[in-house]
């Protein structure tokens, strides 16, 4: 096949811009003055001016869980308690006696007036029907008094937080390890139901452009789930997926290291947490606030035991102290893992001291971000932050200091659309606001070196996509107009129209 007639860009500094690709099987045969004779008698297909591009990848998504939130009630954008308990009241008369109400998104801080929610409150509309709201930065959950009855009491756990009112009762709200233990034993959907919703998944995110996905469910089971969607030959996207550092024994024990699995679907890190959440009030701040999930001395522990295992580390830190102390295991640990050539991550560094900016790339640590986040979150980091918002976000000062930005979404706290992604990075906005911190705005090919090139390293796949140069694989975007050379302020218009995975098409192949 040969793509002609359009602006193919490479990503490849060599030779960035080509008008025409060709592909053989699943790799690039040739660009820009082979590709004509690069094939015997190819399909030729006419882009019409549009532009080609390496397919995105999504650096950070929990990806079944994301799946199955487009069938739950979804609250992303209420802007009271009242507003956010009507949609609820909307969808409890649809649930069939004896099963639960799922719902998430919710944020009390973007909530006018500011309130915090209560069981009580979502009693009047669900009665006895079981309900369970997880906030949207996925630490904070919301239950009524049927959900909590689930759990007799049982609510404690360390590193968790029982919200409790003046009497001494839970208020229906838990937090970090007390909402994650709540979820793993009352509120998992079934495999079928997992595995049903990410074949919905799949198609929505190549209609997105994304051909690759960092996966952060593992702990969920999500092996098993892609391992089914494998064997039935319908994966149209490359995962790295994740698992709990607490594998890390076993892995050892039985000799597997990073990387385990097939062109399509391996296993590659082990994810850990720092703190909490800016949302929660559970991030881990210099001040001392916040909720310690790991110290720095269980972050180097882990740390180490991957080097024996041969697996590198992705922790989630988003408060200045947790990145602090995640940067210092890292450092203390360093002799160990980088002779290995172990690609260690932090996920979110959302807010961070001026000294340890420069600290990612010193180590070589990836700052694991996600561009929409900025805007998304700019009201409560203005209110919970204040003061301390020109450190907060700061994926230019980040990348100026040489540290690696690979961008994701944390699907389903964002939503997975790279595109978007790329427009939070560029322009600080996503609404009809004024950019927040335009000094921390990315350039339109740093945020396309984010979404492509990085996670494709991090992956240990830089020799083999990422780039539409020959032998890579044909993973591909076609997008309707070229985002590098239309002004900043039209990339809200820019447009999917077709994706390729290894050679095929995934999602709506031509003629267009």
């Amino acid at each position: 096949m040969i793509l002609d007639n359009g602006v193919i860009r490479t990503m490849e500094a060599a030779l960035p811009v080509a008008r025409g690709l060709a592909i053989a099987g699943e790799r690039i045969a040739g660009g820009v003055g082979t590709h004509e004779t690069a094939l015997p008698s190819p399909d030729r297909v006419d882009l019409g001016g549009r532009c080609v591009l390496p397919g995105f990848s999504d650096a950070h998504v929990h990806f079944p869980t994301w799946s199955l939130a487009q069938h739950e009630v979804r609250l992303e954008d209420t802007h009271s308690l009242e507003e956010a308990v009507s949609r609820v009241a909307e969808a409890a008369g649809s649930v069939p006696r004896g099963r639960w109400l799922r719902g998430r998104g919710w944020r009390s801080g973007d909530w006018s007036p500011p309130v915090e929610p209560t069981r009580e409150a979502l009693d009047a509309v669900t009665g006895d029907t079981p309900t369970a709201l997880m906030a949207r930065d996925y630490h904070s959950l919301w239950l009524n008094s049927a959900a909590l009855a689930q759990a007799d009491g049982d609510l404690h756990v360390d590193g968790g937080v029982v919200e409790l009112d003046e009497h001494g009762e839970p208020t229906g709200v838990l937090r970090e390890e007390s909402a994650w233990r709540f979820r793993d034993c009352y509120l998992l959907a079934s495999d079928d139901e997992f595995v049903e919703a990410m074949r919905g998944g799949l198609r929505l995110a190549a209609a997105r452009g994304v051909t690759a996905v960092h996966d952060k469910d593992g702990w969920l089971g999500a092996p098993r789930f892609w391992q089914r969607i494998a064997d039935e030959d319908a994966l149209t996207l490359r995962v790295w997926q994740s698992l709990p550092y607490d594998h890390v024994d076993r892995l050892e024990e039985i000799g597997l290291h990073a990387g385990l699995g097939d062109g399509l679907f391996r296993i590659g890190y082990l994810k850990a947490f720092m703190d909490g959440t800016l949302g929660s009030q559970t991030a881990r701040l210099m001040d001392g606030s916040g909720v310690v999930i790991t110290s720095r001395e269980e972050l180097a522990d882990i740390i180490r035991k991957g080097v024996r295992a041969g697996w590198p580390v992705a922790v989630h830190a988003i408060g200045d102290l947790a990145n602090r102390e995640a940067l210092d295991a890292f450092e203390e640990t360093r002799d160990e893992w980088a002779p290995l050539g172990l690609r260690q991550r932090i996920e979110h560094a959302q807010l961070l001291t001026a000294e340890d900016v420069a600290r990612f790339g010193e180590l070589g640590v990836t700052a694991s971000v996600q561009f929409s986040h900025a805007p998304s979150d700019r009201d409560i980091a203005d209110r919970l932050w204040a003061g301390n918002t020109d450190r907060a976000y700061a994926y230019r000062s980040l990348a100026d200091k040489g540290a690696l930005l690979a961008n994701g979404s944390d699907a389903p706290i964002e939503e997975l659309d790279p595109l978007a992604g790329i427009r939070a990075g560029v322009l600080r906005t996503l609404d009809e606001r004024a950019a927040w911190h335009p000094e921390q705005a990315v350039g339109v090919e740093q945020a396309l070196e984010a979404t492509i090139l990085a996670p494709a390293w991090l992956a240990r796949d830089e020799r083999r996509r990422g780039k539409l140069v020959p032998g890579f694989l044909a993973d591909l975007v076609v997008l309707d107009r070229d985002p590098v050379t239309i002004p900043p302020a039209e990339l809200a218009e820019v447009q999917v129209v077709a994706t390729m995975l290894g050679g095929r098409w995934v999602h709506n192949p031509p003629p267009w």
